[in-house]
């Protein structure tokens, strides 16, 4: 019974989302707006949460401002939910040229060193459909990924890329596959703009607030020798995707370990921030992003002195 629910699940789900796909993209990026205006006027899911976090990144910002920035954001979340329906039924035969990638020379320079390249990327834009034009120009990769309980929203979230030549890796005990996909000369992509506390997590400044971040790039990074280059998606306005990649972060090696994994998260962070301001109205504003990074290790070290 359940395994026919599933099916007729997916059914629906895939009937709903070819649907979609039939409609003009002038009215698809309607239905996407009109999500977002549900979400951030109608029913302001989380709105205090994204108006807190702009205050806190843009504080010279007037109200005004953080609200327009706020709504676009949730437009973006809105217009990521519909594309989402097209992801069953892109070809690289249609639809290549929806895709155009910027930079891909800093990618190939980094790969053509033999080592593998750590990606180091955020929630801009729409960054599966990034993951879609990627694939779609034969850049094969591997993301680290959670699955969802229900194999039917599987098989519509990760199977056309899959189908392409994305990999995607269970985040927990990942860090043998990375370095396995690393050693073999593959691509992996890390997404490195959300909160991580310890022990995965690294205290670090984010628009100069205190938080955490997942230390797991600056470690498999150094332990690989690999280089990391930075990449976003941006959502264009006549409705293409572009993905764009920018120049190798040089990993610098301090006195200790620790020392290095926490400055070169540090950087990474930098490098996120540094996107996110050209690009505010196409982040994830909605994540928590700056939760207090309590560290029970230093707190027993202060009680012990």
């Amino acid at each position: 019974m359940k395994k026919l629910a599933q099916k007729l699940f997916k059914i629906v789900a895939v009937g709903a989302c070819w649907v979609v796909t039939l409609l003009p993209w002038s009215w698809q990026r309607l239905i996407g707006d009109g999500i977002g205006i549900l979400w951030f006027d109608v029913f302001r899911i989380r709105r205090n949460v994204i108006l807190g976090n702009l205050k806190l990144a843009f504080p010279q910002w007037t109200e005004s401002q953080r609200m327009k920035v706020g709504r676009e954001s949730c437009f973006n979340l809105g217009r990521s939910a519909v594309e989402f329906c097209r992801f069953p039924f892109y070809s690289k035969q249609k639809h290549r040229d929806e895709f155009q990638i910027k930079g891909r020379e800093y990618l190939d320079i980094a790969v053509q060193r033999g080592r593998g390249v750590c990606l180091l990327t955020l929630h801009l834009g729409n960054g599966d459909l990034g993951t879609v034009g990627l694939a779609l120009h034969d850049v094969p990769m591997s993301i680290i990924s959670k699955e969802f309980k229900a194999k039917w929203l599987n098989d519509l979230w990760f199977g056309l890329r899959q189908r392409l030549g994305t990999r995607f890796i269970p985040p927990r005990n990942s860090s043998y596959a990375v370095l396995k996909e690393l050693k073999k000369g593959g691509i992996v992509a890390f997404v490195l703009d959300q909160f991580m506390g310890p022990p995965i997590g690294v205290r670090t400044q984010f628009f100069g607030h205190e938080t955490g971040t997942a230390m797991g790039l600056a470690v498999l990074a150094g332990r690989a020798m690999c280089p990391v280059v930075p990449v976003y998606t941006l959502r264009e306005i006549d409705g293409t995707t572009t993905v764009q990649f920018g120049p190798e972060i040089e990993y610098v090696s301090k006195e200790d370990k620790d020392e290095t994994v926490a400055f070169m998260t540090q950087v990474y962070t930098d490098k996120i921030e540094e996107i996110v301001r050209q690009y505010p109205g196409q982040w994830m504003w909605v994540h928590r992003r700056w939760k207090p990074f309590i560290d029970h290790r230093e707190l027993e070290r202060d009680n012990e002195v």
